[in-house]
């Protein structure tokens, strides 16, 4: 790509997310760096509830059954 259209392509991406080109750039840097690693734990957890088709009153249930120790052997 040349230098003019990188900086084109990067003027319309700053524009997209409503900030100037030199508030851009840190962002993209951030972000080629630093990666997200994926979901958080709460994330995780709600997206679990949801496929195994948990809800809202589940866990009240849940309180219900008195709860054992492990047993370790």
């Amino acid at each position: 790509m040349k230098p003019d259209n990188t900086y084109r392509t990067l003027k319309e991406r700053a524009e997209l997310h409503g900030r100037c080109v030199e508030s851009e750039v840190p962002v993209i840097l951030e972000g080629a760096i630093r990666p997200e690693t994926g979901m958080g734990m709460g994330d995780a957890l709600a997206s679990l509830g949801r496929r195994i088709g948990l809800k809202n009153d589940d866990p009240a249930v849940l309180k219900q059954v008195p709860a054992e120790p492990v047993k370790f052997e």
